[in-house]
C-alpha cells in the first residue's frame, strides 16, 4: 500500500540525486549493495548493543537506496531481468538483519522475551510472505496483494523501535510487532488465495 502512494512523492525526491550519481558513474547495483551492507550494520551492529534510536537513524540513512536504485535503473532504461533479482535477493538479507537485531537485544540485554519473540515471528513471516508473491511469479501467476507488504513491515519496524530508543515504553514496539505478526498472517492468506484464484 505505501509502494503505491509513495512511489510518485519518493521519486520526484531521488531523482536528481540518482541523476548526479549516475554522471559519477556510480551503478544502481552498487547503491543495492551499498545501501543493504549498511541496512544490515545498523541491524546486526546498532541493534544488538541496545542502540535503538541511533541505530534506526543509521538504517534510515541507507534503507532508501531501495528507491533510489530502482531510479537510477529507469534512468539508463536499464530492463534486464538482472538487477530486479539482485534488489530481491538483497532486501532478504535486510529484512532479516532487522528483525533478527532486535530480537537479539531483547534476548539478551534488551530482557524483554516476548519482544524477541514477536521479532522472531515476524521475520519468518516476512520472509513467507515474500516468498509467495516470488514463487507465484514464477510459475506465472501475480501475488503483489495484502496489507503488509515490505514497505509496511519496515516503517512500522523502524518508527517503533526509534521511538522505544528515546524512552517510550517497550509495549509499543510489542503491540507493533504483534500487530504486524497479524498482518502478515493476513497477507499470506491473501496472497494464497489470489493465486488459487488464478490457478483454478
Amino acid at each position: 500500500m505505501l509502494n503505491k502512494y509513495a512511489r510518485g512523492f519518493f521519486t520526484g525526491v531521488f531523482t536528481p540525486m540518482a541523476a548526479w550519481l549516475l554522471k559519477r558513474g556510480v551503478s544502481p547495483d552498487a547503491v543495492t549493495i551499498l545501501g543493504t551492507l549498511g541496512v544490515m550494520v545498523g541491524g546486526l551492529v546498532f541493534y544488538p548493543l541496545g542502540q535503538l534510536f541511533w541505530g534506526t537513524l543509521f538504517i534510515t540513512a541507507f534503507i532508501f537506496s531501495d528507491v533510489l536504485d530502482g531510479i537510477m535503473a529507469r534512468l539508463q532504461e536499464r530492463t534486464g531481468k538482472w538487477g530486479g533479482f539482485l534488489d530481491s535477493t538483497l532486501d532478504r538479507f535486510a529484512d532479516g538483519a532487522l528483525f533478527a537485531g532486535v530480537s537479539i537485544w531483547f534476548f539478551t540485554g534488551g530482557d524483554n522475551d516476548a519482544i524477541g519473540i514477536a521479532a522472531i515471528i515476524c521475520l519468518v513471516l516476512g520472509m513467507s510472505v515474500s516468498y509467495i508473491r516470488a514463487k507465484a511469479e514464477s510459475l506465472g501467476f501475480t501475488a503483489n496483494v495484502g496489507i503488509a507488504e515490505r514497505a509496511e513491515r519496515l516503517v512500522s519496524l523502524l518508527v517503533a523501535t526509534g521511538l522505544v530508543g528515546l524512552g517510550l515504553p517497550e509495549v509499543l514496539l510489542l503491540v507493533v510487532l504483534i500487530a504486524l505478526c497479524v498482518a502478515s498472517c493476513i497477507t499470506v492468506g491473501q496472497r494464497i488465495a489470489a493465486v488459487r484464484r488464478q490457478a483454478l
